[in-house]
């Protein structure tokens, strides 16, 4: 029953924050800025599921931002010289699972610390993107299914941003909780050497996962590209950060085995809405930095006490 109450901490943080807001802000709860949120949200969001995964194996992915600003740029610059939207997507999506394949690789197989492999291909993959579009941005302008990714609407209310996360997260809401994979995921984040022992192919397993994310940052990169209808070699600076914020909020251990994507999606929406109610109460935006620092601070502190 402990146990219970604690994973559902996040959710009712979540409430409890939504009606403090509600109170103060009456424009907090209209339809416009709820859905609103979600769509600024649903970027971070993808990248957070794929962090989830990481997360759970104990591992830390520091590219993911820069990830998400190289296949922007290779996906705008392949479309802006003619190439059919979806056949230009599904390239982006290909090259954002091998960027994170080559994570996998250097912490898997190369046996570098992950801090310290990520750290590195964060900084390789952003100066690619800087030098492939000599730093400055691509635009585009498309109809049709790649525009409907970021500026789309389902039944003309909800944004196609914010179905497509959730779909996504369904997908591996189903994975973790009901494959084989799923519970390798928990059992190598619980302890590799007991993995290692059971049978488990700990390196491929580290393989698949960190491509995953990769996978998961590409597909945030189609979605902002085509909503601003432009990429840029800075896009995604902090995601990563944001990322781990919403995954540590949703109750995953940063030490690995333990969590849930559920608790991921709640922190994602946790963050993008108490961003989005000190914008309404006029905060200045160097307080509201220091209030989400406190929030990470006071998360990552709970999850030392209950490790």
């Amino acid at each position: 029953m402990g146990a219970s109450l604690k994973k559902m901490g996040p959710l009712f943080g979540l409430v409890l924050l939504s009606i403090g807001l509600s109170i103060a802000s009456p424009n907090f709860l209209t339809p416009s800025n709820l859905f609103s949120v979600l769509r600024q949200v649903s970027y971070s969001g993808l990248i957070a599921f794929g962090m989830t995964f990481i997360i759970l194996i104990g591992g830390i992915d520091l590219s993911v931002g820069a990830i998400l600003a190289l296949v922007g740029i290779v996906t705008a610059s392949l479309i802006q010289a003619g190439m059919d939207p979806i056949l230009a997507s599904c390239i982006g999506l290909l090259l954002g699972a091998a960027c994170g394949a080559i994570n996998g690789l250097l912490v898997s197989f190369g046996r570098i610390a992950p801090f310290i492999a990520t750290l590195a291909t964060m900084i390789l993959f952003r100066g690619i993107a800087q030098e492939y579009s000599q730093s400055k941005p691509i635009s585009i302008n498309v109809d049709g299914f790649f525009n409907e990714i970021g500026s789309g609407y389902l039944f003309d209310t909800i944004p196609v941003p914010v179905v497509l996360m959730l779909l996504v997260y369904f997908m591996l809401w189903f994975v973790l909780k009901k494959t084989r994979f799923g519970r390798h995921v928990y059992a190598l984040g619980g302890s590799e050497d007991v993995a290692r022992i059971s049978g488990l192919k700990v390196r491929s397993l580290k393989l698949w996962v960190y491509t995953l994310s990769g996978l998961m940052s590409g597909l945030a990169a189609l979605v902002v590209t085509s909503r601003l209808s432009s990429a840029s070699p800075n896009a995604g600076a902090m995601y990563e950060l944001d990322a781990i914020a919403a995954v540590v909020l949703g109750g995953t251990s940063l030490s690995g085995g333990r969590g849930w994507i559920f608790g991921t999606l709640v922190g994602v929406v946790l963050l993008g809405i108490l961003s989005n109610g000190l914008n309404l109460l006029n905060v200045s935006s160097n307080y509201q930095l220091i209030i989400k620092g406190v929030v990470i601070l006071f998360a990552v502190l709970l999850d030392r006490k209950n490790s």
